[in-house]
């Protein structure tokens, strides 16, 4: 595996000179008390988690916020790469709900506040929000989630990914990390203390950058910028935060079964243009993504003595763009029959319209060619191989290969704001606790596509930035209003509380080209009820709680834009999900069970044009989203984290999930299992330290898998170890805080396994992968 050698070699002897030389001077007892590896819950009548340091210690500097919830119960991240570089193939599943290409069904949040959706066509994702360095805690409800949580994609629990607040100490913090696959991390925060009156803040910036795995020749690269402001002043605390993500992402493809059983090293994707477009169609460094999204929030809370008020304002820009390359060019222009085609000879921009026809291979002056009567293809690669029209060996001598480079604009805009009140009183000498809340959020969504003549097919993919043909442009605005409240009431025995809230959801989609094709929509909820109990028992630290809540997922604006999407007979989607379960809590051991039961009704999903078998680059709504049925998931899960002694620390997770279809379409046949989501995950982590030292092992078993709803294609089940080891000390030379060394390797045995799995297929997993971590302080 490149580089993984010679980081050990490296790591190895940074860790033998970093230690000897400030071990004179950082002496620990033996009897100092590692760093606590608590999963804490929160005592509350619902499944919830929170990540600890050591999840983020199992993961590279420079790897994606998402990744450091898999060992989670419940949950299961999958992403193209160990640096979740791609988003395009990252998936995220829990309790059978899934964050994918075509499925938008867990609700993310950035400090409470909503993310805009995480689909791939627009959408963001919390790593495009947060850099892992200034990542605090992730907060996991795997089902009925608080009831203020602002998220119209929450059916099946929330994410929330929350940001590092400053520090009363002004410092710099100076990370670098190299790691297999040319990865490379620089990341810089200073942190200003107290720079007004009770005024702290800082300031952070990185850039990174890996190819693939699979043939390092794709790059990904990433640069980020982040600030944070805090003004405490007696009961009023305000927080802002802004950041600003500029990635170009090189995408890894689906294969099927039979792909990965002949070669589970490969993604079909090429290294080389041969000059044939039909097969330089699947050349890496023409799937790209290109995205940037700035991001931010003005915050404010007031605490008096028996009541809270708190409220925010947020802004949100994303651009981008995603990028393929069709093997043909398509015929707009109608230049008449045996004439040179202008889509060549000119720098003409046709908008709208449909095509009349597609051009492959064409003279000097431009002119389309005929295929040579009774010649038959020899191509077989990619997509089981090509007709005659794709083949130059089909035409005469001279003919030039001519192909498009196609890009799907996006752009997007979000405004909005939350409020929260809380009342605390007494009802006959019981604490009564009243909430409510508002969330309002004003979207705007552009998304345009344009196809660019390759300027010469036979020798690289570049491109005419003026494009031939902008197929279509489509602006879409979604208003959503979430109301809530909620009552608590502690009867000592136990604490009761009942809940309700609603959405009121207006979609509109706008054709630029065309008004006759404008769509409204409206997607309002029913009024959502929750409720849930928590109650201590005889037994000190155990308490048994028990939850119910109705959640709601709006129709996303993407169901819009799709022509062939039957509007009329398109349902929200809806969960009612129950939890029951115990949490018991002491200083040596946290634990918790739950069991769930979850109905999930009018699942909607989306029919997309590409697949291992081929894309149809052309198709405008670019797929179709229905309504599926429903689903049935029901399950146990449990974690512990135990204190074996002050050096040693044990975390385990079990997770047994039943999910299947309830009907809908007859390809999602009722009772079969429902694609990519495992019946079994299971984890155990060791984590060590003493002295200046610390190390851990974590290994993950997710268990059988289908790719398909007909679940005839079975995913075998596989195990990935993740290892990590270090040094840190404190003030080891003059004039620095503290110094880290960390080594970092995921899927230690190198495991082959097919990870992620969308649209009924599936990315291969990230080999091994190793990385080196050194941090100061100043």
């Amino acid at each position: 595996m490149k580089n993984t050698l010679s980081l050990n070699l490296i790591t190895a002897a940074l860790l033998a000179s970093f230690t000897t030389s400030v071990s004179a001077n950082n002496t620990q007892s033996d009897e100092d008390t590692m760093e606590e590896v608590a999963v804490v819950a929160q005592s509350v009548s619902f499944a919830n988690n929170a990540t600890s340091q050591e999840m983020s210690k199992q993961q590279a500097a420079m790897t994606s916020a998402l990744a450091i919830i898999d060992n989670l119960p419940g949950v299961l991240i999958n992403e193209g790469d160990t640096f979740g570089s791609d988003d395009w193939s990252t998936t995220v599943s829990i309790r059978g709900f899934q964050l994918s290409l075509d499925e938008q069904q867990i609700g993310i949040t950035i400090d409470g506040i909503a993310n805009g959706n995480s689909n791939y066509g627009g959408g963001a994702k919390a790593n495009r929000y947060i850099d892992t360095e200034n990542l605090g805690t992730v907060q996991v409800s795997q089902g009925t989630a608080d009831i203020a949580s602002r998220s119209n994609e929450a059916l099946g629990g929330t994410l929330n990914f929350t940001t590092l607040d400053p520090t009363d100490q002004a410092g710099l913090t100076l990370s670098m990390t190299n790691g297999d696959f040319d990865a490379k991390k620089y990341f810089a925060r200073y942190q200003t203390g107290e720079m007004l009156d009770n005024t702290y803040a800082w300031v952070s910036v990185s850039s990174s950058s890996n190819s693939d795995w699979v043939q390092q020749v794709g790059n990904s690269e990433r640069d980020h910028l982040a600030a944070k402001l805090m003004h405490v002043n007696g009961p009023l605390t305000v927080k802002a935060y802004a950041s600003y993500d500029d990635v170009t992402e090189a995408n890894y493809q689906r294969i099927s079964a039979e792909q990965f059983a002949i070669d589970p090293t490969w993604d079909r994707l090429t290294d080389q243009i041969t000059g044939i477009p039909y097969v330089d169609q699947v050349f890496r460094n023409g799937w790209q993504t290109h995205r940037e999204n700035t991001f931010g929030y003005v915050q404010a809370t007031y605490k008096a003595r028996n009541w809270e008020l708190s409220g925010n304002v947020y802004y949100h820009h994303n651009e981008g763009r995603g990028d393929w390359i069709p093997p043909y060019l398509e015929d707009i222009s109608a230049d008449g029959f045996n004439q040179p085609h202008s889509e060549i000879t000119t720098n003409t921009s046709y908008t709208g319209g449909s095509s009349n026809g597609r051009i492959y291979f064409v003279d000097n002056e431009g002119r389309q060619l005929n295929v040579m009567e009774g010649c038959a293809s020899s191509i077989t690669f990619p997509y089981g191989g090509a007709g005659a029209e794709f083949d130059p060996k089909c035409y005469a001598a001279g003919a030039i290969p001519v192909g498009s480079y196609r890009h799907t604009h996006y752009g997007k805009d979000r405004l909005g704001f939350n409020a929260d009140f809380t009342y605390y009183g007494k009802i006959a000498d019981m604490d009564n606790t009243v909430r409510a809340g508002i969330w309002y959020e004003d979207y705007q969504r552009e998304e345009w596509r344009d196809w660019h003549k390759r300027i010469d097919a036979r020798v690289s993919v570049n491109f005419d930035n003026t494009p031939y043909w902008v197929q279509y442009n489509r602006e879409f605005n979604v208003d959503t209003t979430m109301l809530y409240i909620e009552n608590e009431l502690d009867f000592s025995l136990a604490r009761v509380r009942v809940g309700a809230k609603k959405f009121l959801v207006d979609l509109e989609g706008i054709n630029q080209f065309d008004n006759s094709k404008n769509t409204s929509l409206t997607s309002d909820s029913d009024t959502l009820l929750s409720a849930g109990i928590v109650a201590p028992t005889a037994i000190d630290g155990l308490e048994v709680f028990a939850g119910y809540a109705e959640n709601f997922a709006a129709i996303k604006d993407t169901v819009l834009e799709r022509d062939s999407s039957a509007l009329d007979e398109i349902e929200p989607e809806t969960a009612e999900n129950i939890d029951l379960g115990l949490r018991y809590t002491s200083e040596k051991l946290n634990a918790s069970v739950t069991y769930y039961d979850v109905t999930f009704d009018n699942r909607l999903n989306f029919i997309a044009p590409d697949s291992p078998d081929g894309i149809n680059y052309s198709i405008g709504n670019n797929g179709a989203y229905e309504n599926v049925g429903g689903i049935e998931s029901n399950g146990i899960e449990l974690s512990a984290t135990w204190y074996i002694s002050n050096e040693w620390g044990m975390y385990t997770s079990y997770t047994h999930n039943d999910s299947t279809y309830t009907g809908g379409l007859s390809t999602f046949p009722k009772g079969n299992t429902v694609f990519g989501s495992a019946e079994n995950l299971a984890v155990v982590s060791f984590d060590w330290q003493k002295g200046n030292y610390f190390a851990g092992l974590s290994t993950k078993w997710v268990g059988d898998r289908w790719m398909d709803a007909a679940n005839t294609k079975q995913i075998d089940a596989y195990v990935v170890s993740d290892f990590y080891a270090g040094v840190a000390v404190e003030a080891p030379i003059s004039g620095v805080k503290a110094m880290e060394l960390r080594f970092t390797v995921n899927n230690i045995t190198d495991k082959s396994y097919l990870g992620g799995v969308a649209n009924q297929s599936a990315w291969i997993g990230a080999p091994r992968t190793a990385a080196i971590n050194f941090k100061a302080e100043f």
